[in-house]
């Protein structure tokens, strides 16, 4: 019989999956319950606490996979698959259920977007957030928080509201509640990869970006409660066990880099192989949670440090090497064995990086393997050809 604790923890994570067959679905039915705006978002980077204090829904958009037919008379063909998708879906109406979009500035695909979005979508408000490039410039703290105090005022005028300190205060709680639940399970993922299958770690951090805020927060406490109660419960076991349980060969511990991860197939292919995905510097994965934000402070200064201390991506730079020391670290700190580079096709930020990345990991030791994909995975018996070639390669 399974215990209650594992029901419980079985259907929050099968309630994450429900809803990432059908986002847009979820929204629109979410928004008809609350009537709540909802306003759709591109990036980590979009200010989701400001969003939210203004008593809107931040839902983030990645493109439903459908076949691009509409988005080409706009976009060239060498254009990313998040945005080329993304564009067929508010031209073929499936994102009519949008008040507003706000795009942050980061890669040039995403900035012609922008205008090509506020010329050819005029049912709902569009919003340019302009964030600064360099980080670790003397100016660049001042132009954060003068850029996102000129978000609140637009935000707050687009939706005909006043977005106060209180409100703000409380959707950055409601922030850091989520960040630290995603924290307590990655580390947990990290320390007993078995704990949770890599499917339900891609399902529970996709939910936070789509679900309402407040609600995934409680599930994802939850969730994090749960698995410290079973890695607990098989500590034990395993002690008792010692020396009588058959030896098992333990996964190949894998971290992931890259982009947007719209495929949680991934996952299970590289568990197939003989992997584990331990950690990971994905703009859907730790860099989407890291880093809380103050809640002692002015919140807008609270929001924009946050956005200045965290892991950076290939838009933002804070010093010529951030980004190698930091995966060189996540690697050591996860005692990952291996590091796959999972990169959209056409994503000129994440293809420039590449190259010193893996020369750093190159001089740590680290093997790596290169996978660039589109809106679908290549052919399963090749892929998993690669991965089990790349995961016994593994010392």
């Amino acid at each position: 019989m399974i215990p209650y604790e594992e029901t419980k923890l079985m259907k929050q994570i099968e309630e994450c999956h429900q809803i990432l067959k059908d986002p847009n679905g979820y929204v629109k039915r979410f928004k008809a319950e609350s009537g709540r705006k909802v306003v759709g978002t591109f990036c980590s980077y979009a200010p989701e606490e400001i969003i939210l204090a203004a008593g809107a829904h931040p839902f983030r958009l990645f493109g439903s996979g459908e076949k691009i037919r509409l988005a080409e008379a706009h976009l060239q063909s060498y254009c990313c698959s998040l945005v080329r998708g993304a564009l067929e879906d508010v031209l073929d109406g499936r994102l009519a259920f949008l008040d507003g979009v706000v795009f942050p500035h980061t890669c040039d695909s995403i900035q012609r977007l922008s205008d090509i979005w506020r010329l050819n979508v005029p049912d709902c408000f569009h919003l340019d957030v302009v964030l600064p490039v360099k980080l670790d410039t003397d100016g660049a703290r001042q132009y954060m928080i003068d850029l996102l105090k000129r978000f609140r005022v637009e935000l707050g005028e687009k939706l005909g509201v006043r977005i106060s300190d209180d409100d703000l205060r409380d959707a950055i709680r409601i922030g850091n509640r989520i960040r630290a639940a995603l924290m307590r399970i990655y580390h947990l993922k990290g320390e007993r990869p078995e704990i949770l299958d890599g499917s339900d770690l891609y399902a529970l951090t996709r939910a936070a970006m789509i679900m309402d805020r407040t609600m995934v927060a409680s599930l994802l406490e939850e969730v994090a409660e749960e698995l410290e109660k079973k890695s607990a419960g098989q500590s034990v076991a395993g002690s008792a066990q010692k020396g009588t349980a058959i030896s098992v060969p333990a996964p190949k511990r894998i971290v992931l880099s890259g982009g947007v991860c719209n495929q949680p197939d991934i996952y299970t292919i590289i568990e197939e192989a003989g992997g584990a995905v331990v950690g990971d510097d994905l703009c859907t994965g730790s860099r989407y949670f890291s880093g809380l934000i103050d809640e002692n402070t002015d919140p807008v200064t609270a929001i924009a440090d946050r956005y200045l201390a965290r892991v950076v991506c290939p838009a933002k730079h804070r010093g010529l090497t951030d980004r190698a020391d930091h995966l060189v670290r996540l690697t050591r700190e996860k005692q990952a064995q291996g590091v796959i580079f999972f990169l959209l096709k056409f994503c000129d930020p994440h293809a420039f990086d590449y190259p010193y990345l893996n020369e750093a990991l190159d001089r740590a030791g680290v093997p790596t393997m290169l996978l660039e994909v589109e809106d679908r995975l290549p052919a399963d018996g090749q892929l998993r050809t690669r991965f089990e070639a790349f995961v016994e390669m593994i010392q």
